[in-house]
């Protein structure tokens, strides 16, 4: 083992991965991790075998890609010895870690093991293939600024979701917060976090000191805590916070922490710290600069510490609002319309906040 250790956490293995896509790495006792290559910024996924005696609990599964099933494919006929996969369990609905859900269910004749509102939404964002864009939609990205070429272009990615997975199975084995399964020889407890998805599973094995933390607990960036067009008015960030600040409550700080991208570490409650820590200067940066009414697009500068690229201001749009959600909800901003009917948001002098000099570094 390496355990380097980077801004208050310790990676065992290093924070680069030791092995290529494809090649499982024993992390515990009959846990094994497996790196799938994708697409795109952060390049893989962590999947995680879990071995039992009649076969694999498999935890995610890629998106849905050619290279992923030739990756599954290698796996099935060498190192699982051909036994066969049990169940497979998704942390959550994004197309990463559900894409090949129902290849594998079918192939196997076994069941997904998901919470309700994660089956559910994802089922429903799988249908979302025509290329007809919902009205609601066209008007949440028009108040939110986006320029005729950015609607035009958000017109022309939508439904790319259900191209990026296989269906669903029809039916599910729902998993619900501190339920316990028994797999190999040991107990894991599902504990829930909401926010980055509506109820994301993690799956946390007292025996073995360690959690597989999905995109809950990422070591070096936050996942995206987004509003969309399918609830214009929510407060994605209102649960994020309070969830992950409950895990501080219930994780210890030397568990190993299994994430869905980057390496594997340990120092859960230091991490957990750094997002809240980070969300919360994030506000307090935000709120001191809404003086004077502001529209969506003038708060980017605010919360990103660069300049966007063109395939990146949808989600930072989302995660633009998700802030300004909680600030509006929490009586410290309000919102308009202006003349030009887009969405501006001010400060509301008199309200209680802490300001960014108030906030630790």
């Amino acid at each position: 083992m390496v355990n380097e250790e980077y801004r208050g956490l310790v990676y065992p293995w290093g924070r680069k991965s030791p092995m290529g896509y494809g090649e499982p790495l024993e992390v515990a006792p009959g846990v094994w991790w497996v790196r799938f290559e994708m697409p795109g910024g952060l390049d893989h996924i962590n999947i995680w075998l879990l071995e039992e005696a009649n076969g694999w609990t498999v935890v995610d599964t890629c998106m849905k890609l050619d290279s992923a099933k030739a990756q599954w494919e290698s796996l099935f006929t060498g190192f699982m010895q051909g036994k066969p996969i049990v169940r497979v369990i998704c942390t959550h609905l994004h197309p990463d870690h559900i894409g090949l859900a129902g290849w594998l269910c079918e192939r196997f004749d076994c069941e997904v093991w998901m919470t309700r509102s994660e089956y559910l939404n994802g089922s429903l964002l799988l249908s979302y293939t025509s290329d007809e864009v919902p009205s609601t939609a066209l008007q949440f990205y028009k108040r939110a600024g986006f320029s005729d070429e950015m609607m035009a272009s958000y017109q022309q990615r939508f439904g790319t979701f259900g191209k990026m997975s296989e269906p669903l199975p029809h039916s599910y084995r729902r998993i619900v917060d501190l339920e316990t399964i028994n797999i190999g020889d040991h107990y894991w407890q599902v504990v829930i976090g909401q926010g980055h998805s509506p109820e994301h599973a993690c799956l946390y094995c007292p025996g073995l000191k360690l959690i597989i933390a999905g995109d809950q607990i990422l070591p070096r960036i936050t996942p995206n805590v987004s509003v969309f067009p399918t609830e214009p008015d929510g407060n994605p960030l209102e649960y994020w916070l309070s969830s992950n600040t409950r895990l501080l409550d219930i994780l210890p700080e030397d568990l190993l922490v299994l994430p869905a991208h980057q390496s594997p570490f340990k120092g859960a409650r230091t991490r957990l710290n750094q997002i809240i820590d980070s969300h919360r200067q994030s506000l307090a940066r935000l709120y001191n600069n809404l003086t004077e009414a502001k529209t969506v697009p003038e708060c980017f500068v605010h919360l990103f510490s660069r300049e966007l690229k063109e395939h990146e201001v949808h989600l930072a749009t989302g995660e633009t609002i998700a802030h300004l959600n909680y600030l509006v909800q929490r009586g410290n901003v309000s919102r308009d319309v202006n003349a030009d009917g887009l969405y501006t948001y001010t400060a509301n002098p008199n309200s209680e906040f802490i300001h960014a000099d108030d906030v630790a570094a």
